[in-house]
């Protein structure tokens, strides 16, 4: 057991957030945490992590449990440069190998066969066993691997106060997982994280040997990492064992049962009191009726099941449709400032088709959005007839200064003040919200406002970035509903993978400077990608050198005797045998590195040792090798 929660109660100002929560965390346990807004899923984690005492119940931790905590907005403060502060997490390491080198030095000094000599030789063999049970010659190569995987392999030497809010979070997540606690802790860790990325974290994760808890609205990321679902509502939490997709069948199964039971009992209850009713009076008919009444009132009532939290409701319509042919992009050089993210981007969309613009972070995917948008780029084609709706992941179009009803109001200034407040309601707004300025809105409510207001657009043609951004779980799967619904042309960028599997038909990755048009879902995209990248990394045949391109011409001397021919010939072999091993080598070399960014041998200790050993080998043998070419060519 990690971390035990028993009767546990919570509330805010004489109001109960959430009691009686009951489960158990131990060793190995993969927990995600999943809730509405507002339902407290935050202030759960700060009890987990005894930032805040229950109110009623107990929050027990095993004595000397590390637990490594990721918040969902906040990352990491640090003075020196990237690579230095993930090093930082192996003071101990390094503590132990500069001490190591001076024992080795005091060797040098000492007698054999002394007393101070028996002294240093426990003191090297001592140090060796803990630098052997902590791996800690491999330090650096665990650092490297776990920031490329996160995406900073071209980041080493940048200063962590240069960095953005979204990439020292990321930073801080690979301290947390080179720090390798017995219980992490991630709140929304997807947020900052782009695709490449994220199947990396969950490759990771899926061989981590702690405990996981996570906080997450990506159903993709939850389904990949968990083994078990908390589902926090209406004040109570309730465990189901499986991933997400899981979870939505067993929670489905069970309010269908608690809604028979409670029918069931419903319509035993009205027999029982119709039958007292009829014969409580009659002489003949007194004690059974007596009986029927002793049974209801020792009767266990099933309490009225809760009706799931409404969630929004999102239509999307308009009133003409377009041609045929939607959209065509043929050769535009997509910029940012004077920044050339694409060179040549060639795609074409037509009436009805949902594509999903995917890409790692900063490739042009808003920047394509908002050029299409503008309507400026003679290489972009707009077909006839075509409506614009635009969804902005910033919500820049909102004035904060107005209330929401206003907000609304003033896009449509025609509409009565029933359809605007009825529009909004449907949307996820209360009474209350609509009086408030949008200034005053959470990130969620702010994203519900905007999806109101773009719904209210009537675009037949939807351009929408990043829209699933701060909405929780049941908002997301009412806007997919509603995307599914429409007829219309939608091209949209989102990193929830989920919702881009269930929309996308096409797929149109940006990577630098490229870009690739695919014909078909995600899954069938990324099972391409997965099967491209294993004939790119499959090791190709080492070329057969025979030294004569590299070999210096040397002018024969006039004479030279048998033995001197003899012994020339001897070296133009061994030069072709060296020149044919140092290739191999390096093809293996290169191979091996590209292996140690793989979570497949990063995360597995006995292949990442077995790897790191066999660059040990290689680096010594291309150095002998090097030495006796050079020799060889003098």
């Amino acid at each position: 057991m990690l971390v035990s929660f028993d009767n546990v109660s919570f509330g805010y100002q004489g109001e109960r957030l959430f009691e009686d929560v009951r489960f158990t965390i131990n060793e190995g346990d993969r927990v995600g945490l999943v809730g509405g807004n507002g339902e407290g899923k935050t202030t759960l984690v700060k009890l987990l992590l005894g930032e805040l005492a229950p109110e009623q119940g107990i929050v027990m931790r095993k004595n000397g449990t590390r637990i490594g905590y990721l918040p969902q907005t906040g990352g990491y403060e640090g003075a020196g440069t990237v690579f230095e502060e993930a090093c930082s997490v192996f003071e101990e390491d390094k503590k132990l190998l500069a001490e190591l080198e001076e024992v080795q030095k005091k060797f040098e000094l000492e007698k054999e066969g002394t007393e101070s000599f028996r002294a240093v030789s426990a003191k090297y063999e001592t140090l060796n066993k803990k630098i052997a049970a902590r791996d800690s010659y491999h330090y650096e190569v665990r650092v490297r691997a776990v920031l490329n995987g996160m995406g900073f392999q071209n980041a080493y030497h940048q200063l962590v106060h240069t960095m953005s809010g979204g990439e020292k979070t990321r930073l801080k997540l690979c301290k947390l997982l080179l720090e390798e606690p017995e219980l992490i802790v991630l709140d929304e860790p997807t947020n900052h994280l782009d695709t490449k990325t994220l199947f990396w974290l969950e490759e990771y994760l899926s061989s981590y040997k702690g405990s996981i808890f996570v906080v997450s609205h990506d159903r993709y990321f939850l389904d990949k990492t968990v083994r078990e679902i908390y589902d926090l509502e209406y004040g109570s939490l309730r465990t189901y064992k499986g991933n997400y997709t899981k979870y939505k069948a067993l929670k489905a199964e069970w309010q269908a049962h608690e809604r028979k039971e409670y029918e069931n009992q419903q319509e035993e209850i009205a027999k029982l009191k119709d039958y007292i009713a009829k014969n409580l009076v009659r002489a003949s008919t007194t004690k059974s009726a007596q009986s029927r009444r002793t049974k209801l009132e020792k009767m266990d009532l099933v309490e009225k099941p809760k009706a799931a939290p409404s969630a929004p409701v999102y239509r999307f319509s308009y009133s003409e449709p377009s041609y045929e042919k939607v959209l065509t992009v043929e050769n535009l050089c997509l910029k940012a400032g004077e920044k050339e993210l694409v060179k040549s981007l060639s795609f074409e969309l037509r009436r009805g088709e949902k594509c999903a613009l995917v890409g790692e972070n900063g490739t042009g995917k808003s920047t394509l959005l908002k050029t299409i948008l503008a309507g400026e780029n003679p290489a972009v084609k707009v077909g006839r007839f075509v409506r614009f709706a635009y969804f902005d992941q910033e919500n820049a179009r909102l004035d904060s200064t107005n209330t929401v009803l206003r907000e609304l109001w003033d896009k449509h200034p025609l509409w009565d003040q029933t359809k605007a407040r009825a529009l909004l309601a449907s949307g996820g707004l209360s009474a209350e919200d609509v009086e408030k300025r949008v200034a005053q809105l959470s990130g969620g409510e702010k994203a519900k406002l905007a999806l109101v207001i773009f719904s209210a657009e009537n675009g037949n043609t939807l351009l929408l970035d990043e829209p699933t951004n701060h909405l929780d779980l049941p908002a997301r799967e009412s806007l997919e509903t509603a995307l599914k619904a429409f007829d219309g042309t939608v091209l949209f960028v989102s990193h929830d993978r989920y919702f881009v599997q269930a929309l996308a038909g096409k797929i149109l990755e940006l990577d630098k400077n490229s870009c690739v048009f695919f014909n078909g879902s995600y899954s069938d995209y990324t099972a391409y990608k997965k099967e491209l990248a294993e004939k790119e990394n499959a090791p190709a045949p080492a070329p057969i050198k025979t030294g004569k391109e590299t070999q210096k011409p040397c002018p024969a001397p006039a004479y030279r005797s048998k033995e001197e021919r003899k012994n020339d010939a001897k070296k133009r072999v061994r030069i072709g045998q060296i020149e044919q091993e140092i290739s191999v080598l390096e093809q293996e070399e290169s191979t091996l590195n590209e292996q140690l960014s793989s979570p497949s041998v990063s995360t597995d200790f006995e292949k990442l040792t077995e790897v790191c050993n066999r660059l040990a080998q290689i680096k010594e043998r291309l150095d002998l090798l090097y030495g006796e070419y050079e020799m060889l060519l003098d």
